[in-house]
């Protein structure tokens, strides 16, 4: 019985985070997928472009999964590289890393923070 007043409390939370669309500024909103709490296509300074999307992953035990993708031609999403991962407990914690990934691609920081977050990983 908890376990389904929880389930029902979890759906209603990401349906209001769903219904509720995540602004950025100087980025560019893209429908959201089933599992998606927010997508956005960002530009770094240097033109390129990044497919910004956070999503629910809990049933593959990843949690809310925050991810960058490079896209190709202003349409062309390659969604097998992976720039970026990063998975949250929260949808909360999992939107405020979208949001500072946004920005740290509009600032044309995204490969010096990716190669951070590498090095964090290999130090541990």
């Amino acid at each position: 019985m908890i376990d389904r007043v929880v389930q029902e409390q979890d759906r209603e939370m990401l349906a209001t985070i769903r219904e509720q669309a995540l602004e950025i500024p100087d980025a560019y909103p893209v429908k959201l997928q089933v599992l998606d709490l927010a997508r956005h296509v960002v530009i770094a300074p240097d033109g390129k472009r990044y497919v910004l999307a956070t999503f629910d992953d809990r049933r593959l035990g990843r949690g809310f999964v925050t991810a960058v993708y490079p896209q190709q031609n202003g349409y062309l999403t390659l969604y097998r590289l992976v720039i970026y991962e990063h998975s949250s407990h929260t949808p909360q914690e999992a939107i405020e890393c979208h949001k500072e990934l946004a920005k740290i691609i509009q600032q044309g920081k995204l490969t010096q923070f990716v190669k951070q977050a590498k090095a964090g990983q290999n130090g541990r």
